[in-house]
């Protein structure tokens, strides 16, 4: 863990504020989130925060912002920075307002490609002279990329955050598949995972299905996913990561805990 290295998390409602020490023992994750206040921008509810938060009056001029928006992947060898803008608002007509910006995954040969609100970046960039921008998912897409080689079986990975699933797949160091859906019931996250498994046409007596984060009646979806798939299982982070610091903290998301933990 970095010291004196202050972690935004900007979820699609949500905000917190992270410093990490790893001298303090007692103490070496710090995590405060913030009530953000609905009908009002994200930017104005950093605004504020800044006013109210004790994690955001230590100075420092490091941070690096976790980003939760609509990623668009290009394989390495096609990608070109010029090109980013055009592509991402032409695959996001909605995102023309919004700065965006990119995460090389050199692991899977592909480039995350995200953007960020631009008055948000600009109370960022306002308040810090070192800012690191991380799309949500870049942490979460590394560690269990590294996680799929354990084992001969195919693995397809779920992930529930900010009432959202994110599907996704590998095969050898790139993306199979990726998609996000919008959900906050299970009886919709047993469809769309079920519905993607069959697209890749993975087999129910072999293949592995993993899920991870704030997953929705949890006890009744591994029960239904094992009705159709033999292996079914949810990941618990204290055992994934060791027992380390970030998973002792209550409520803090597994994209956080994995930065904190395994970093980007």
């Amino acid at each position: 863990m970095d010291k004196g290295r202050l972690t935004i998390r900007v979820g699609k409602n949500t905000l917190s504020f992270t410093t990490t020490d790893a001298t303090n023992t007692e103490q070496p994750i710090t995590y405060e989130p913030y009530v953000v206040k609905s009908g009002v921008s994200m930017a104005a509810n950093l605004r504020e925060a800044f006013k109210t938060s004790d994690l955001l009056a230590t100075e420092t001029r490091r941070v690096q912002v976790l980003v939760d928006s609509k990623p668009l992947l290009v394989p390495v060898e096609r990608f070109q920075e010029s090109d980013i803008e055009t592509l991402y608002h032409h695959s996001f007509p909605q995102s023309q307002q919004d700065s965006v910006t990119y995460n090389v995954l050199p692991d899977l040969n592909a480039v995350a490609i995200f953007c960020i609100n631009k008055d948000l970046r600009l109370v960022i960039n306002d308040h810090f002279s070192d800012v690191n921008l991380i799309h949500l998912m870049t942490p979460v897409w590394r560690y269990l990329h590294q996680r799929s080689f354990t084992g001969h079986r195919n693995k397809l990975y779920g992930y529930f955050h900010d009432k959202q699933l994110d599907i996704f797949s590998f095969q050898q160091n790139r993306f199979k598949f990726c998609n996000a859906f919008e959900t906050v019931r299970a009886h919709d996250s047993l469809y769309f995972l079920l519905y993607v498994w069959k697209q890749l046409n993975l087999q129910p007596e072999h293949d592995e299905m993993h899920l991870v984060g704030e997953i929705p009646e949890k006890e009744w979806l591994i029960q239904e996913l094992r009705r159709y798939l033999q292996k079914a299982y949810t990941l618990n982070p204290t055992a994934e990561f060791n027992r380390a610091p970030a998973t002792q903290i209550k409520n803090m998301p597994f994209d956080l805990m994995t930065l904190l933990t395994k970093g980007r």
